[in-house]
This record gives structure tokens, C-alpha cells and sequence, in this order.
């Protein structure tokens, strides 16, 4: 039972790392452990300093990003469905998108192996989902910029729907990516 409670406070110290950093890089050690609902000693026993705090952050987004790519079930469907579907779990990751778009979540989005991803766009061009004249670099770079626009959009407007605001961006990318 002790380590499920570690587990949960460990969590929590890290979920709210994530929310706090994403919004001000600069935030306090004190600011993360109110956050999580505990003292900065305890936070200071999980995470003795701030960049043992940032390298978990950073390996908790990698995992969350893995995960994210694991629900989407890149191997299922034409590519462009494929990569939709991904769009779809990376928008439910919020903070951490925002943390990774700010340059401050350190490198957890190279866990994502590119080269997977490549593999559906390819995937995606052979089986004329995705337009055959759009680099994969290309068509990856616009799916981030999209995400950014996303929660950009949504983080201006508080009052907008999460649900409305995914159905715009994955409408925008089926546009963008289909060929002419």
C-alpha cells in the first residue's frame, strides 16, 4: 500500500509540474508542491532538485506521447485516418503539448520515433489518403503547427467547447492533407 500512495504522490507532483510549467517555465519548486497538494519537503524527497524534477517531466511526457501513439493504432486504417486518429490522442495530452510547443519540457517528444510516423505518411501517400506531392516532413510539421493553433485557439477562448475546437482542427487537417 505505501508505494501505491508514493505512486500517487509521485504523479501528482509530476501532473502538476506539467500544468504549472506549461503556463510559466518560471514557476516555483513551492508553486508545483501547493499544486499537488503537498509540502515542498515532500516534493523535495521525490525530486531533491529542479532538473531531477524536469528529466521526470520530461520521461512522463515521453511515455504519455508513446501511449498517445499506442491508443491511435497507427498500423490500422488508410494514413491519413491514421495520423487523424493521433491528432485526436495528442490533443487530449493539453499541457504537455503546451510545455513541448514552449521548448521548456525538455526533449520527451523525441520518444515519438519520427521515423514511425513517417512510415504512415507514406503509408498515407501510397494508399492515396494523404496527398503524394506533400514531403513527410511537411505533412508532420503542419499536424504540430495545427495542434499548436489548437490549444492556442482554445487557451484564448475559455468559453469554447474542447470537443468543437478538436472537430475544427481535424477537419482542417483532413483538408489539408488530401490530395487534389
Amino acid at each position: 500500500m505505501t508505494s501505491g500512495i508514493k505512486n500517487r504522490t509521485r504523479q501528482a507532483i509530476l501532473d502538476a509540474a506539467i500544468e504549472l510549467l506549461a503556463d510559466n517555465p518560471g514557476c516555483s519548486l513551492g508553486d508545483i508542491a501547493a499544486a499537488a497538494q503537498v509540502g515542498r519537503t515532500t516534493l523535495h524527497r521525490y525530486f531533491g532538485e529542479r532538473a531531477e524534477l524536469l528529466a521526470a517531466v520530461a520521461s512522463e511526457g515521453g511515455e504519455r506521447l508513446v501511449r498517445a501513439a499506442t491508443l491511435a493504432d497507427l498500423d490500422r486504417g488508410t494514413g491519413a485516418e491514421a495520423l487523424l486518429r493521433l491528432c485526436r490522442e495528442y490533443f487530449d495530452l493539453g499541457s504537455l503539448l503546451s510545455l513541448m510547443f514552449s521548448g521548456q519540457g525538455g526533449e520527451c517528444w523525441e520518444s515519438q520515433d519520427e521515423a514511425d510516423l513517417g512510415r504512415v505518411v507514406a503509408r498515407g501517400h501510397a494508399d492515396g489518403s494523404i496527398d503524394a506531392a506533400l514531403p513527410a516532413d511537411w505533412v508532420l510539421s503542419t499536424l504540430w503547427s495545427q495542434l499548436y493553433a489548437a490549444w492556442s485557439y482554445l487557451g484564448e477562448r475559455p468559453d469554447e467547447s474542447r470537443h468543437h475546437v478538436l472537430d475544427l482542427l481535424t477537419r482542417t487537417l483532413s483538408n489539408a492533407f488530401r490530395p487534389s
